[in-house]
């Protein structure tokens, strides 16, 4: 038989990294789109474009996808955001947003995958979540306080990021804002030379359920499942 299960292997590892820079480049076009098309006066486009070269997604590539995105080529963007909210197995509330060409393609295939969970009508489970404003940032000056630097910012709240989240040696915080502020809680913490690797709308669980870990590998697996729809865009779960 040889070694076809390495072949397949590679094959799979192929896919999954195909699906992983079609959704950084999808990012990128929307965020494009939506702002400024010159990265340093765009956050959400800047956190996109080093998103997508830390995964090793060509510099030609980035490219087009901002001047697609931003009207500069003849080609329209026509990515529409479709949310669909429910619960996953065990009752954790889910809400997934997809960024898609084709809603009626999208939509049967969403609706698929929450076969092992419920899958419920707009508004069904919004109020497990809020909606907000998020900057994941660091700075080199470790001795600062992240408290005083969200509220120079106009930041609303922080929170330390994890050592996992943070370059060895610098100080990682998770700022949090309301949705209309958050180009301006961005531009205001670059400004004070905070690097920003994410700024973007997220929900946030009030709540979090907090599960056996049988119960928590079979919630996971669902949204694994999800997660690696290309429409899946984000995959938000009220999930400890």
């Amino acid at each position: 038989m040889g070694a076809q299960w390495k072949q397949a292997g590679r094959v799979e590892n192929a896919t999954k990294r195909g699906a992983l820079i079609g959704k950084l480049v999808r990012e990128i076009l929307v965020a494009a789109k939506l702002g400024d098309p010159h990265p340093e006066n765009n956050a959400r486009l800047n956190a996109a474009v080093e998103a997508a070269r830390k995964s090793s997604v060509p510099r030609d590539t980035i490219d087009r996808a901002i001047k697609k995105g931003s009207g500069q080529l003849d080609e329209a963007v026509s990515y529409e955001l479709v949310t669909f909210e429910g619960f996953a197995p065990h009752k954790v509330p889910v809400i997934v947003e997809c960024l898609t060409e084709n809603r009626n393609r999208t939509a049967p295939e969403v609706r698929h995958l929450f076969k092992t969970g419920q899958l419920g009508a707009p508004g069904s489970v919004g109020f497990f979540f809020e909606h907000l404003g998020v900057v994941e940032a660091h700075h080199a000056n470790t001795a600062q306080d992240i408290e005083e630097a969200a509220i120079e910012a106009g930041a609303d709240n922080v929170e330390p990021l994890g050592a996992d989240e943070t370059p060895e040696g610098r100080l990682g915080a998770r700022f949090l804002c309301g949705l209309k502020t958050l180009d301006a809680v961005s531009k205001a913490l670059a400004a004070a030379k905070w690097t920003i690797v994410a700024s973007e709308m997220r929900y946030i669980a009030k709540n979090p359920v907090e599960l056996p870990e049988a119960q928590r590998k079979e919630t996971a697996a669902f949204l694994d499942a999800l997660d690696e729809h290309d429409d899946v865009h984000r995959v938000y779960a009220a999930l400890k």
